[in-house]
Order: C-alpha cells, then sequence, then structure tokens
C-alpha cells in the first residue's frame, strides 16, 4: 500500500535540534510531510506548540519523546509516540532523567577545564536555546573555537571514552522507560537500531528484551542509519513481531545525515507502526505520495 509522507522521529530546540518547535513543523510542512511525530530528547516541552502549528498546517500530529536509557552498559534510545503528553509518571520521570543530563553538563565541564579548555559549560549554553546541555552542544561550541574542524572530529577528540570530555552515565532502565510509554497510553519504538553495532549475539538479546519489556516496534527505516541495513532489521521486526516505524532523525540543515522528506520505503512485508492508529491508517489508504 502507497502511503502519505511520514516521519517520525525530529528533534527541536527543545533538545538538540536547530529549529523551534513551530519552526520545524513549518520547515517539515514545506519538504512534504503530511504526518510528523516530535521527538526531542527526554523532553516533551515542545508538544503543544508543535501540535498547534501543525493543526494550522492542516497536518496530522503524533506527541513523541526519544528517552535515553542504559542496557547492558550501552546508550540506547527509545522513542515513546502516540502517549498522552499530561501523563504526570512520564512527564515527572522525564524531569528526573533531565537533572541527570544537566548534572553530566557540569562534568563535562570540569573534564574539558581540567584539559585547558575553559568556559565550555558557558559555551554549550549558548547553543542550547531551549532545553538541557547535550554532547552536541559541547561539540558545536568547541567546534566554533578551533579546538577540531567540526562537530564530529570534537566528538572523537574530546567526547569518547578515554577522552577529557567524556563522561560515563547511568541513564533509565529499559523496562522503567517502556512502562513509561505504555502508561502513557503509548508505543515504544528501539529508535535507529543499527547505530548501536551490537552483532549477531547482541541484537536478539536487546530484542528479546524489549519485548518482554512490552516494546512493539523498532525504526526499521532511519535517517540515522544505513540504508542498507533496512532489509536486516525488517527481518528482526518479523522475527520478534514487532511493527515497524520510521524517521529522519532530523536535527537540522548541516548537522544531520538525511534531509525531512526523501523517500524510504518500508518493507511491505513489514507492519508500520500506525496500523495501530484507526485515523492515520485511514489515511494511508486513500492517499497517493510515497513515504517521508
Amino acid at each position: 500500500m502507497i502511503t502519505p509522507i511520514i516521519d517520525l522521529h525530529c528533534h527541536s530546540t527543545i533538545s538538540d535540534g536547530l529549529f523551534s518547535p513551530t519552526e520545524l513543523v513549518k520547515y517539515a510542512h514545506s519538504k512534504g510531510v503530511q504526518v510528523l511525530a516530535l521527538t526531542d530528547h527526554d523532553d516533551i516541552d515542545g508538544l503543544p506548540q508543535a501540535r498547534e502549528q501543525a493543526s494550522a498546517l492542516g497536518m496530522v500530529f503524533i506527541n513523541g519523546v526519544e528517552i535515553s536509557v542504559t542496557w547492558q552498559k550501552r546508550t540506547l534510545h527509545i522513542v515513546g509516540l502516540n502517549f498522552d503528553h499530561k501523563n504526570y509518571t512520564l512527564a515527572d520521570s522525564l524531569t528526573k532523567i533531565r537533572e541527570g543530563r544537566d548534572a553530566r553538563a557540569i562534568k563535562i565541564a570540569h573534564g574539558l577545564g581540567m584539559a585547558g579548555i575553559m568556559g565550555a559549560l558557558e559555551g554549550a549554553r549558548s547553543y542550547c536555546k531551549d532545553g538541557s546541555v547535550g554532547r552536541i552542544h559541547f561539540a558545536q561550541y568547541l567546534a566554533e573555537k578551533g579546538h577540531a574542524k567540526d562537530v564530529k572530529s570534537v566528538f572523537k577528540k574530546f567526547l569518547t571514552p578515554g577522552k577529557p570530555g567524556y563522561v560515563e552515565h547511568v541513564w533509565a532502565d529499559l523496562t522503567e522507560a517502556v512502562s513509561w510509554i505504555k502508561g502513557a497510553g503509548g508505543v515504544a519504538v528501539i529508535a535507529h537500531p543499527g547505530r548501536y553495532d551490537m552483532g549477531a549475539k547482541l541484537y536478539p538479546r536487546l530484542m528479546n528484551d524489549f519485548k518482554l519489556a512490552g516494546g512493539e516496534a523498532i525504526e526499521v527505516v532511519s535517517g540515522s542509519q544505513d540504508p542498507s541495513q533496512t532489509e536486516y532489521f525488517a527481518k528482526i521486526a518479523n522475527e520478534f513481531g514487532f511493527f515497524a516505524s520510521c524517521g529522519s532523525d532530523f536535527h537540522g540543515p548541516g548537522i544531520s545525515f538525511r534531509q525531512m522528506g526523501q523517500k524510504q520505503i518500508i518493507p511491505p512485508n513489514c507492519k508500520p507502526v500506525w496500523e495501530k492508529w484507526p485515523d492515520i491508517k485511514k489515511l494511508t489508504q486513500s492517499n497517493h505520495k510515497d513515504i517521508y
């Protein structure tokens, strides 16, 4: 079935994107996106603004969030979709994660200071417009100051294990994160699984733990994983009975791997996650455009 342009993973200034929630929705609309989920890192403050703008433009808007979790001493991201953003347990839990993120930022700045880079926290905050300071904000500041040639190089030089700005951090538990999303009536999705580079043994273990926790979908198509991985994760989705999701993981022009609106196809042997949502399923059955 040919579907409308659907993007279920992107970011605004509430986390580490370049556009405000309103600007992001306008941009998505200009790229032909018809169904959009805003999935800021550990934060849902931008959802009301984004929903209002989407309604004004005639777009379908899906509540979203991307939760940072720790599993097997690895950092993973779980996207929550189509939940009640007023759910107290979810909102309170995300607040606590952001408090941990803020504490990490102070430690990162201290490490960089010990390496002779002063004022990094204030510099990172200058790039963080509305939400918590993340590693990307430090990377943008350090690149601006000439400590590396670009953001990617900053991560390799300063923010990875063994480097002065690296801080080991324990995020939310996988089972807890999924329970928050499900408790708010939403669907839990493993974000960009191809980025985790786990190999043939760990991927099945992750998928099994995720399913046991109540997870229901994985991003078979993602703007931040190689398109060649699509068939592999389509197979994984089918083996574990997961729905397939898709998203650009768009942060802004020039800092994202893939542009919004580019056509990517969920394999026909997969069940799209929007099959759980009658209004969107109906839209896909009457539309004549390709997927995002």
